[in-house]
């Protein structure tokens, strides 16, 4: 498992770029997609709407889903 506070490093201490690089993947994913919901919930509610359901979205790339 990385390391949270240099993910670069694996719990040892030592460097670990494969890791690294797949878990670097994974987390640009969830903050790209983390960002673009607060969006859309930010132009439902600039726009006078609600919302009523929880938002599902499918990365098109990975086939992802989420929610």
């Amino acid at each position: 498992m990385a390391n949270t506070e240099t993910p670069y490093t694996n719990a040892e201490g030592y460097a670990d770029p494969t890791a690294y690089k797949g878990i670097k993947n994974i987390t640009d994913t969830e903050h790209k997609c983390n960002f673009l919901i607060k969006v859309i919930k930010f132009i439902i509610k600039e726009s006078g709407f609600e919302l009523l359901n929880r938002i599902e979205l499918k990365h098109t790339d990975s086939g992802r889903i989420f929610r």
